[in-house]
Formats: structure tokens, sequence, C-alpha cells
């Protein structure tokens, strides 16, 4: 048997990237699977192609999580076509990079609405039915720049330290619900958006990384599996650290 099997699973930002090997490990381990995008349809429909050669059910959403009502509207919508909200990933997440003396207003809130806010937005809506239920898997992905920060990134940083704060709190908010919030952190993961960096920064960067080498998002996917599934019921309230031993 799958490891997920008959269970609905939704993923925010799954159109690229690690969102989007989350989804496909999901979908391979034998949930149905909902997940959102906002920019490419062409994606977002790709994709749902993609997971269905699982033998599963998927279905995109174009939905912004940083919005209160759309995230709302989302898990009722999710409810309404799977029957039920089982797991809940939030992935969804953005950087506007640059040192504290210049960075702007715009750049500092967009970057806690879309990376904070979503997870708020979403865990509230989705918490609901999962009462219900008595069940349910809560999985944030946050990063190691939220443990220990980075110089140019301290709008990123402040969004992803809460998320590690909100995650320990659902925990002890629904535990005695069992619902299991937990956090995963990668740390160098090799992506679209890695490809764009100087190949020479790179390459410092791997060497100051115990295992020598970036991960992969199959990496960050796996560990979510595994927080998603029952081989993780008694675990609540962590952060798992994807970073081939960066924070060691």
């Amino acid at each position: 048997m799958r490891l997920v099997e008959n269970k609905v699973a939704l993923v925010t930002g799954a159109s690229r990237g690690i969102g989007r090997s989350i989804a496909l490990r999901l979908a391979q381990e034998g949930a149905d699977v909902a997940f959102t995008y906002l920019s490419s349809v062409e994606k977002g429909e790709a994709l749902v192609k993609e997971l269905e050669q699982f033998g599963i059910k998927a279905k995109g959403y174009r939905s912004d999580a940083a919005d209160f009502q759309q995230a709302d509207q989302l898990v009722t919508d999710v409810i309404a076509d799977f029957g039920k909200l089982d797991i809940l990933v939030n992935n969804a997440g953005v950087t506007r990079d640059g040192l504290l003396m210049r960075m702007s207003e715009e750049q500092w809130d967009t970057v806690i609405n879309i990376n904070l806010k979503s997870v708020f937005n979403l865990t509230k809506a989705a918490t609901k039915s999962m009462i219900r239920a008595k069940s349910g898997s809560i999985i944030n992905l946050t990063s190691v720049v939220g443990i220990r920060g980075n110089a140019g990134q301290a709008n990123y940083a402040a969004s992803k330290a809460g998320i590690i704060g909100f995650t320990k709190s659902i925990a002890l908010e629904l535990g005695s619900r069992n619902i299991r919030s937990n956090a995963v952190a990668p740390g160098f993961i090799e992506t679209e958006m890695t490809d764009a960096i100087d190949s020479k920064a790179v390459e410092e960067w791997k060497q100051s990384i115990p295992m020598k080498r970036g991960g992969k998002p199959e990496d960050v996917a796996d560990a979510c599996i595994f927080l998603a599934s029952d081989m993780s019921s008694y675990i609540t309230g962590q952060v798992l650290q994807v970073d081939g031993g960066m924070l060691t």
C-alpha cells in the first residue's frame, strides 16, 4: 500500500520547484492532490496531467494564498471537489532581497504576506474540517534562513522564523484533536531559482555544506511525505532540517 493512499492533499505554490516535487511525490504515494498556482495556467494544466498518471484525482486552482478571502474560498472549493482535506502543505513563497537600509516597505510587506500570512490564511481555513474529522497533517515550508538569519534577507528570514513559531503554536493548540503541525526547513536546494545564481558563488556554498553538495527538490518532498504519512503519527511541533548538515 502506498504511504498516503486515499488521502487528500492541498499544496500551495506547486507549479514549479519544491512545490511541484511535493505534489508529484504525494500523487506517487497515492494521495489525491489539489494545488494552487498564480501565474502560469499552462504549467498548472500540465501538472494536472502529470499527477493523474499516478492514478489519482488532481486539480489546480488559481488562487492567491496571501488573500484571506481567496484562501478560505479555496479550502471550501477543495473540500467540495474532493470530499475532505487530510494534508495541507503551505509552500507558497517569494524573496525580495536587499539590505535593510535599502529595503522598501513594499519589499517587506510582500514577503511577509505571501510567505507568512498565507500560512495563517490556509491553516485557519483548513483546520475547520480537520477538527471535525479529528485528523490532519499540516506541513509548513520554512528555511534554514528562518533559523539562523541571513544578511540581505531580513524580510525572508523574519517570515520563515514566524512560520516556525506558528507551526509550534498550532501543534500545541490542535494536538488533542489528532491534528499534527510540523515544518520542513530546506537548506541550499538546486531549483530554477538557484540556476540563475553565479556558478562560482554556488560552488562556494556547496563547499560550506558538510555533504559538499546542494539538495534536490525531491529531498524536501521525501521529508514532506514522511510528515504527511502515518509513519510520523507521533511527531508534531517539529522542524525537520533538509540541509545536508549546513546548520549542524
